[in-house]
């Protein structure tokens, strides 16, 4: 006995000593403005933590610029009023975009859970969480698809000529180089034209504006242009090498009547959405530090190639009249109600938030990383990329409209017709072509795999949240989900595969994304209380006087303008819906087109009511009472670790936010603290904030594989 009392006191004393050592450390790193978290190694060692913070920034700075920061946020400046657009693009960036952006950074890291699992300070909303699992699921399908057909443009960029620089023999009568204008004050005729050139008969249809070389007037048989404005009237006009490349070499769209004419696979678009597959497996197979540093590289080259493009656009002819047809303000437009609608919507869709990827990357931050500064890094990062793309992309419009001799109006487009066909085309008439297509082209990539890689990662981590075991079994877990991704994807390689992209391009991410912002606002603002989350962020950031400044504006957001605007923007799309086959793609969408897109867009809201009348539904008590308990924090809510967890309780009780709240619901660590030691209620109770068994509680819950509670013990609480 005499033996065991020396050594215990001999480890004691060790233990004291290691502690005085840690406070000195600690003192010492404050003092420095930095905490012990800083240090590299995992806090958490059960989901891994990022190598570094800028790990963290560049992911999310991937995962932010996308291809919409290139092909569509440029086309909606110039339809929208130019420079004007900048107003209201900056204001539905701060009261839409940052607020979102800040809410889910914060809640990922403080509960360090994925969007599936984070719901436990209000159960009720758990199916907000599984409708993110869904919207990511679906827009990783067809995002890979476009990823795939920038892989097939760079291989076909390998040429000393490129394939779209004229017009082949996969062409129609109607590209650009096969139709012949005519010069009419000339004195040139259809029938001379055709007899100088090409020793045979061409016939004038004067009601058209266009030569024909056969006598049944068709659009099969124009060859030439009279009149080019008669022509493009009825519907008649000239088409790009590029634009019948992609047509009908590249997706083989132009061989399929519509999505109901989907045809066979295509081996090349199969082997390059292969590909994009394989990237992610390689990104993501090992851990998140895996993808934190493929992140240096995908992150940061698409900057790089917009620099060198925009050096090279600023020396071609004619590029100011682009760049001020981009930034000319028209300040009338800003009365069009559509004009804040386009803004408010493309910065929503730019952040990509609410699609559950900002608490997926999140999740895997140490508990005391600065979120507030990442939120405005990445949100104004983002928002200046859309900006500076812009410039390099209409200083090649301005060129290529005096090129082709059309005004720029006519030639800026948004989506896949930019990407893929208007600017492949300009780069066919500069200096060493391939060169700079293979550099666009490589941009694409990075672009696209940055945001691909988060919105698989999202997927992943629900499901390893929701089914830890399959932790040990990540690679496995990649590989299955990836392979899904892919076969539930083919459709898209077929020749009408385009059509089925589109449809799930506009119903996959639509308003439905709006419903979850709502939802989330609602359950931080109302249900779990704005005060309680903004004194969560302070215990993870500590003192920050950009957030002491914002956080009142910022709670007026959650609580009030996001999710009013929101609504607004939802009930207005709904106004302003036209389905896929309005105007002259009757015949290219059909009604079951729609129902398609329909259903994709309901999985969604279905998800988010069915699991919370399920969530009401195993819960006992009467309604009242079941909607109190889910929409009350459950024991395990609050950070994965106890330290953190002491930290946040001595904030909570501090402040009177919560007399409820659970330091150890797992019961890991010794008890520290009698009861004696905690702090009183009012009634004279003592609060469950230190290192207290469960079992003191009045209740008996159901114990979880990781020995926390069900939703069955909430009335015990205090």
């Amino acid at each position: 006995m005499a033996m065991q009392q020396k050594f215990d006191e001999k480890i004691d004393t060790r233990l004291a000593v290691l502690q005085n050592r840690t406070d000195l450390i600690q003192n010492y790193l404050e003092r420095k403005g930095k905490r012990l978290d800083d240090v590299d190694g995992d806090e958490n060692q059960e989901r891994g933590n990022w190598s570094g913070r800028f790990d963290f920034f560049l992911s999310c700075l991937g995962y932010a610029v996308g291809l919409g920061n290139v092909w569509r946020f440029p086309y909606l400046c110039y339809r929208n009023g130019g420079g004007a657009f900048l107003i209201p693009y900056v204001i539905m960036l701060a009261i839409v975009g940052v607020p979102i952006f800040l809410l889910e950074l914060s809640l990922g890291q403080f509960a360090s859970a994925g969007p599936v699992t984070c719901w436990k300070y209000a159960p009720l909303f758990t199916g907000v969480g599984y409708g993110m699992f869904i919207v990511s699921a679906l827009v990783s399908i067809y995002y890979n698809m476009i990823i795939g057909w920038a892989c097939y443009y760079l291989f076909a960029s390998f040429t000393t000529t490129l394939p779209w620089d004229k017009c082949g023999s996969w062409s129609t009568n109607l590209c650009y180089d096969k139709v012949h204008i005519l010069n009419v004050t000339a004195g040139d005729t259809c029938e001379l034209a055709g007899a100088r050139k090409w020793n045979t008969t061409w016939y004038s249809n004067p009601n058209w504006g266009t030569c024909h070389n056969a006598m049944n007037f068709a659009k099969s048989n124009v060859v030439g242009f009279i009149n080019k404005t008669q022509a493009n009237e009825h519907g008649i006009r000239r088409e790009l090498p590029s634009q019948e490349y992609f047509d009908f070499v590249a997706t083989g769209s132009g061989f399929s009547a519509g999505i109901q004419d989907l045809q066979g696979p295509r081996w090349q678009m199969v082997l390059c959405y292969l590909l994009a597959f394989i990237f992610v497996v390689l990104a993501l197979s090992k851990s998140i530090k895996t993808s934190g540093k493929v992140v240096y590289f995908t992150a940061t080259f698409p900057y790089v190639v917009l620099v060198i493009l925009l050096i090279r656009g600023l020396m071609l002819d004619n590029y100011l009249e682009g760049i001020k047809f981009y930034i000319t303000p028209d300040l009338e437009r800003l009365r069009d109600s559509g004009v804040w609608k386009d803004a408010a919507v493309q910065i929503f869709f730019s952040l990509s938030a609410s699609w559950g990827g900002l608490i997926a990357l999140a999740s895997y931050n140490k508990f005391h990383n600065h979120c507030v500064r990442d939120t405005l890094t990445v949100a104004f990062g983002n928002c200046l990329t859309s900006v500076f793309a812009g410039f390099v992309i209409f200083s090649y419009l301005g060129y290529l409209s005096k090129l082709i001799d059309v005004p720029v109006s006519e030639v800026a487009k948004s989506g896949p017709s930019l990407t893929f066909v208007v600017y492949p085309f300009a780069v066919t008439t500069l200096p060493a072509a391939p060169v700079w297509a293979v550099l666009f082209f490589m941009m694409l990539i990075t672009l696209g795999v940055d945001s691909e890689f988060v919105l698989v990662e999202t997927v992943i981590t629900s499901l390893l949240d929701r089914f830890p075991k399959l932790r040990n079994y990540k690679l496995f877990t990649v590989i299955g989900v990836s392979a899904v991704f892919f076969l539930l994807g083919l459709t898209m390689t077929t020749n009408g595969g385009i059509y089925m992209l589109e449809v799930m391009d506009t119903y996959s991410g639509g308003w439905n994304i709006l419903v979850i912002a709502i939802c989330e606002c609602i359950s931080v603002g109302w249900i779990y209380g704005v005060r309680r989350f903004m004194n969560d962020i302070e215990c993870m950031i500590g003192k920050s006087m950009v957030f002491t400044l914002l956080k009142y504006w910022w709670a007026l957001c959650w609580c009030f303008l996001t999710p009013l605007l929101c609504a607004a923007i939802i009930i207005f799309s709904w106004v302003d819906y036209k389905s896929m086959g309005a105007g002259d793609n009757g015949d290219k969408y059909p009604v079951f087109a729609d129902v398609i897109g329909w259903l994709m867009t309901l999985l969604v809201i279905f998800c988010i009511i069915g699991t919370a009348i399920y969530q009401l539904a195993i819960t006992p008590g009467s309604f009242a009472e079941r909607f109190r308990k889910t929409c009350s924090p459950t024991p395990e809510w609050g950070p994965a670790l106890v330290r953190h967890r002491e930290e946040c309780a001595n904030y909570t009780v501090a402040k009177g936010y919560d007399h409820s709240f659970v330091v150890d619901p797992w019961n890991e660590s010794p008890v520290t603290k009698s009861k004696a030691e905690l702090p009183m209620t009012t009634t004279g109770g003592n609060h469950n904030i230190g290192y207290v068994p469960c079992q003191d509680m009045q209740y008996k819950p159901k114990m979880t594989q990781k020995g926390g509670y069900t939703n069955d013990g909430y009335e015990a609480r205090l």
